[in-house]
């Protein structure tokens, strides 16, 4: 595997990471009531929001550092 392909492969990794912490976070917004497993819905809230800014920060290393 080159390196553009394994940039690409980190880059669609940490894309989808950050899409699926979205959609958790909009769970939350959406029906903060129906998640039993979480009473501190705004803990899990703040966790999914790191996760977020973790491959956000990937991402924009890789960008900026491995053009």
């Amino acid at each position: 595997m080159d390196r553009l392909n394994l940039k690409a492969a980190l880059l669609a990794h940490a894309h989808g990471e950050i899409e699926l912490h979205k959609a958790n976070v909009k769970v939350y917004f959406d029906n903060p009531a129906g998640i039993g497993e979480h009473s501190d819905v705004l803990g899990a809230i703040s966790n999914e929001l790191e996760r977020i800014a973790y491959y956000h920060d990937q991402i924009e290393v890789l960008e900026k550092y491995f053009k």
